[in-house]
Order: C-alpha cells, then structure tokens, then sequence
C-alpha cells in the first residue's frame, strides 16, 4: 500500500471519528430544546426567563473553558482531550440524578454547565482538526459533514427526549394550574415528572465512558498545527508574534457569537415562540401503530430544515461557490425569514422561524475556517477564541426573555429585535470581516 492511500485511509478514519463526537455534540446541546419546558414545567418555573438559564449554562461554559482547553490540549494531546471530554461530559450527565431527587434548579444547571465545559473542550479539539486535516479552501465541506452528524442527532434528540420528559405535559400542567389540585397531589406529580431523568441521563453516561474507552484504543492521527507553518507580513517581512496580530480571527469569534445566537433561537426557542401563538409544544404527531404516535417537534423542523442546507453545503463547496459566498447567500437568506416570522402569524410564523435552520447550516462550517485562515502556530489558540463566541447562545435568549417578560415588548417584535443584528453583522463578515487584517499575510512551511 502507497503512502498517499494510507493517509487516505486515516483521515477517512478519523473524519468517521469526528463525526461520532459532532452526533455527541448535537445529542447533548439540542436536548436544551426539550430541556427548556421540561424544566419550566417539573420546577415549577414562573417565567421563560428563568427557563433560558438553560442556555445560558450551557453555552456559557464554551467562555469560560474554550482557552483552558487550548492549554489542555497542548499538554496532553488531541485524542487524550477527547477521552478526558467524553469523561466529563458522563460526569456533568450523573449529575442530574440527585439534581432531578432533589428538585434543584441550580444542581440541573451545574450538570448542564459541565456538559458544556466537556463539550468545550471537545470542540476545541475538534474543529481545528477536522478544518487542517485537508486543504483549507475545502474546510467548510468538511465542517459540513460534520454538521450532518451534529444535526441528526438534533433531529432526532427532540423526539426521543421529548417523548419522555414532554409526555402528557399539557394535561399534567392543566392538572398542576386546577385549583382544585391539593398541594400533595401537585408534588406528587412534579416528582413523576422528575423520575423521567434517570434513565436517559445515566444510559448517555455509559455511552460516553464506552465510547471515550473506544478512542483510547484507537489510532487517530495527531495534527501539530504548532510545527506546520511560519506566519509573516509580506510588507516587513516579520514574523507574527501575537495572537492581537489577526483582527479577523477576532472578527470571526463575534460572528460565531452572533451566528450560535440566532441558532439557539431558531432551534431552541422555537416551541416557546410557538406557545404565545397559544400553539401546542409540538406541531404534529406521527402514527406509528394503532397505539403509538410521536410527536414531531418544532426543534425537530428547524435541524431539518440544517440538514437540506448542509447537503446542498456538501455537493457545492467548494466545487460552485467558495466558503464566502455560501455565508452571504446565508446571511441574506436569514434577514428574509426574519422579516417573514415577524409579518406573520401563527403557524406561519413559526414556519419561518424553522426555516431559518436552512440560513444557519452553512454558517459554521464557513465561519470557522475563514477564522483561523492564516493563524499558523496559533491555530489552536485561534480556535479557543473562535469556541468561545458559542456564549452567543447564552446571551440572546437572556435578551429576548428580558424584551418579552421584563419590559413587556410584544414577542414577535422581541425576536425580530433580537435576530436582525445577528443576520447583519454575518453579512459584514462574509462580504469583508474576514478579510481584515490578510491582505499581506504570508504562511510558509516550515522544513
């Protein structure tokens, strides 16, 4: 076997590996979907408000943990990053257990901020890795793939979640609100509901101790972007020496941040969007006997409608349009369904709020790419900084939930407010963000 075919073969291999972690990466991160009403329903939650702190522990973690994981990494090597993630991320799942025995709003979102630390330290792992693995110019068909993985699994998270902890939600809130319901018999049920935990979430912990198992015996490929390239400025001829020296990297960390933002609106806010529509958590069910329907959430529509963009992502890139250009199709495709959500009502609105899953699903894939162009041996510093603007997931359901329960502003226009800047500043960074800071830029090999 030639030498070429072999590195084939393991990059092959390591892509397929990659893509079990993205499918982890969107099992976890979508089940906040489900995660947002069930928690506002078996806590006793008053407002939407204090549900988002979902996301907020979530994606908060990526801020926090995403340059410690760059440390981490250089010290003991991507796929011990991984191994030690995936354990962490089994950790922060156990911890629902007492979480759900004790009915403890803040124990649920401490394991939900450990998931997130392990899902930083994973994706920090990750991206830069399946980006340098292959040419550059193809990273976001790469990142495409993986996106693929990522978004079925967030297909199908809210059915199978939802199916368990959503079960009978409506009559059992209508039963909770009766006021002939005595305070034991509310308990009671609060405490069914809470039950629901266990099972999922100590089945996802052995999957995730197997799999990290599974990786330590591996044979994945190291890429040591620290020995790979000299960066310089063609004008001075002088190494660059500071990550500050690349305003598009940090350009492109703020797009992530705006990008994840409008994402976790589109995919996880959508079944509260559609309550104040006085519509179901869910839009239809599907039969699947005489006695067993599934519910088809509306998160469910949204990663699909991800799943149509990052196919057509796959086929085109960059064999038709370059990274660039699928991000301002993108950006503009999203300001149109923005302004489509709000002119609308009802399941039309919703409708288009699901659709911006299709603006969203080349976002990433070409967003981080053209972040780290160029950052040479800073490349795993550079992609810390990238991870970090995953907080944007954090922040923007605060933001929406302050503008529609704090100051009272009608919620359709809430999300409106609330989405446009993301869809604009994209557009920036598509048509001329990504290019700041490159245009002397000079990467060498080094021998």
């Amino acid at each position: 076997m030639n030498q070429p075919t072999h590195q084939h073969q393991n990059n092959l291999k390591a892509i397929a590996t990659i893509g079990a972690l993205f499918f982890i990466f969107g099992f976890v991160t979508w089940a906040n979907s489900t995660l947002i009403p069930f928690l506002k329903l078996a806590l006793n939650l008053k407002t939407d408000l204090e549900a988002f702190f979902v996301t907020f522990a979530s994606y908060m973690a990526y801020f926090f943990l995403a340059l410690p994981s760059s440390w981490i990494l250089k010290k003991i090597g991507f796929r011990n990053g991984i191994i030690v993630g995936l354990l962490i991320l089994g950790l922060g799942s156990l911890i629902f257990i007492p979480a759900a025995d004790t009915k403890s709003y803040g124990l649920f979102l401490t394991g939900i901020f450990i998931q997130g630390a392990a899902l930083a330290l994973l994706q920090t792992a990750s991206n830069p890795y399946i980006s340098i693995i292959g040419p550059i110019e193809s990273a976001a068909k790469r990142i495409s793939i993986m996106g693929l993985c990522n978004k079925f699994a967030g297909i199908i998270v809210p059915i199978i979640m939802g199916s368990i902890f959503l079960k009978n939600s409506e009559a059992i809130t209508e039963k909770i609100n009766n006021v002939a319901t005595t305070v034991a018999e509310k308990e009671a049920l609060l405490t069914e509901i809470l039950n629901r935990v266990h099972t999922p979430y100590i089945t996802l912990a052995i999957v995730f101790t197997l799999f990290a198992i599974v990786i330590r015996f591996s044979n994945l490929p190291e890429v040591d972007v620290d020995k790979e390239e000299v960066v310089a400025d063609d004008a001075t001829h002088t190494a660059k020496t500071s990550i500050f020296q690349f305003p598009h990297l940090f350009l492109g960390a703020f797009c992530i941040f705006v990008y994840v933002a409008a994402e976790v609106m589109a995919g996880d806010i959508i079944g509260i969007y559609a309550k104040e529509f006085n519509l179901n958590l869910y839009i239809t069910t599907i039969k699947i006997t005489d006695t067993i329907t599934i519910p088809l959430y509306y998160t469910t529509l949204t990663l699909a409608s991800m799943l149509v963009g990052y196919f057509i992502g796959v086929y085109t890139i960059p064999k038709y349009i370059t990274q660039q250009a699928a991000l301002k199709i993108c950006a503009i495709v999203g300001l149109l369904f923005t302004i489509g959500a709000f002119a609308t009502h009802g399941y039309t609105s919703v409708i288009f709020v699901a659709l911006l899953g299709l603006a969203n699903s080349l976002m990433w894939p070409a967003i981080f790419p053209l972040g780290i162009k160029g950052l040479g041996k800073f490349t795993k510093t550079g992609s810390a900084i990238m991870i970090m603007g995953i907080a944007g997931g954090a922040i923007w359901p605060l933001i929406y939930g302050v503008l529609k329960d704090k100051l009272h502003v009608d919620f359709q226009l809430s999300f409106f407010i609330s989405m446009m800047p993301c869809y604009l500043f994209i557009l920036y960074f598509a048509m001329a963000g990504h290019k700041v800071g490159l245009k002397n830029l000079h990467i060498e090999k080094r021998v």
